[in-house]
């Protein structure tokens, strides 16, 4: 290294401005080096990355040589050229998307999940003006979700604390209620509890007026809100809610997308056939920026229905046009096929729930719920009240992990008094002995921080 470890970490502090954290002049952790679940920091020390970079992207590890080499190619081939013309890459990706995901026809690439959501919202709100005359513009999202962070996708986010100080908010946005059976309004035992969750989402359109709702987003399992698995039976009443009021159906596959639940996108473990569906992180497994909007041939259609010069979908994202994402993200798609992972995601999430369940023997742990290497744990005071955790107890278990060599995420200023909840997502590539390091050693922070 040209500088000294404090001449970096001096550096950093007075130059580099991070993402989510409260800058107080103290240097975070300086990341390095990466190989498979492991990185490094500045000092040399190793930890097991659960968290997938952080934020759940990094789905096939570190130090994939073959998606580094495909992008260098590219690069020096063809480095970029706007995405109003085609390029290989980018029709050989989008073609074998497609083939992921019976029912999809069209693929529009931009380069951040809260892009591709505002692509979708754009969609929405111009279908209101060509079929609508304007009216059908409302979009309903759901509480606890989270689709990005400009302003217009913050204005559908439920999560009040990323909200907070930046409104006034998009107008034509209204949620409706979560659906974590751990915290239900509806008593212990109740029947049909996922349509009856559903039909909360029915009477939110009903009070907006159905005439003037053109969309609900949803991610298919809620991931930064804290892990919620749908109750059976739910998206199938959703589905049926939208046919029912001709509504667009958006799924936010920003964080399940391209293998995290064991199937390539979330919304394939039920019985949904969406309109829209969004993705970035584990698209290219972070190596490139790359998200993308796909849609229907009918929702393709509708948006090429004006009859005039401004009858079509007038949108670009500058680096949409980046030729080595594309690049990058079918290598990405080839490497999880070659190497059965999608297997691997579902034995292993298995196998990590079920060592996560078994912590359940803590007083102060909660629940334990997900699906394949997207895995939540509730931390809570006590179970008889379910009184949530304080956070700056759970941000301590988080910290006696990370002491003992392994990162994990957890709920990050998101709700007001609630954020109690830690998750695990490592990469699609873990072992049995890997899981079993990880509880081991969230067991060890738990009774090392709460007795």
């Amino acid at each position: 290294m040209s500088k000294s470890t404090q001449d970096y970490v001096n550096c950093d502090v007075k130059n580099v401005w991070h993402h989510l954290t409260l800058h107080q002049g103290n240097a975070p952790m300086i990341v390095t080096e990466g190989k498979g679940l492991y990185i490094k920091d500045i000092n040399g020390k190793e930890y097991l990355d659960a968290t997938s970079g952080g934020v759940w992207c990094v789905n096939v590890g570190y130090g994939r040589e073959r998606i580094a080499n495909a992008v260098a190619e590219q690069l020096k081939k063809l480095p970029f050229y706007a995405a109003s013309c085609g390029t290989l890459p980018g029709i050989d990706f989008s073609e074998k998307l497609l083939s992921l995901m019976p029912g999809m026809s069209r693929v529009y690439i931009s380069n951040s999940g809260s892009e591709a959501n505002e692509k979708a919202y754009k969609m929405v709100r111009q279908i209101s003006q060509l079929k609508h005359g304007g009216k059908k513009y409302k979009i309903i999202y759901r509480n606890r979700d989270y689709h990005g962070t400009t302003i217009t996708t913050l204005s559908s986010c439920g999560q009040e604390e990323r909200r907070e100080h930046y409104g006034p908010f998009t107008p034509g946005f209204v949620e409706f209620p979560a659906c974590l059976e751990y915290r239900s309004p509806y008593p212990e035992g109740t029947p049909d509890l996922g349509e009856k969750f559903a039909r909360e989402l029915e009477t939110v359109v009903q009070k907006e007026d159905p005439d003037t709702v053109g969309a609900v987003i949803l991610e298919p399992i809620t991931a930064g809100g804290g892990i919620i698995v749908p109750p059976d039976g739910y998206f199938e009443t959703i589905s049926e809610i939208c046919r029912k009021y001709g509504l667009l159906l958006i799924i936010d596959e920003v964080v399940c997308g391209l293998g995290r639940t064991g199937k390539w996108f979330g919304y394939q473990h039920f019985n949904v056939k969406p309109d829209i569906v969004t993705m970035a992180k584990g698209v290219a497994s972070a190596y490139m920026p790359i998200s993308c909007t796909v849609t229907t041939e009918e929702v393709f259609n509708d948006l090429q229905a004006g009859g005039d010069k401004l009858g079509y979908f007038r949108d670009i994202s500058t680096f949409g046009g980046c030729v080595a994402a594309p690049a990058a993200a079918l290598e990405n798609i080839k490497i999880i096929e070659e190497e059965n992972l999608l297997e691997n995601v579902t034995a292993m999430g298995d196998y990590l729930q079920e060592g996560l369940r078994g912590l359940l023997s803590h007083p102060n742990v909660g629940d334990v719920r997900g699906k394949g290497l997207l895995q939540g744990i509730e931390f809570v005071e006590d179970k008889a009240s379910k009184k949530h955790l304080p956070e700056e107890k759970v941000i301590a278990i988080c910290g006696a992990m990370a002491k003992r060599g392994v990162i994990v995420g957890r709920t990050n200023r998101s709700f007001a008094g609630r954020n109690n909840i830690i998750n695990v997502a490592p990469a699609y590539t873990i072992s049995r002995s890997e899981v079993d390091v990880i509880v081991k050693t969230m067991d060890e922070a738990i009774r090392e921080v709460l007795g």
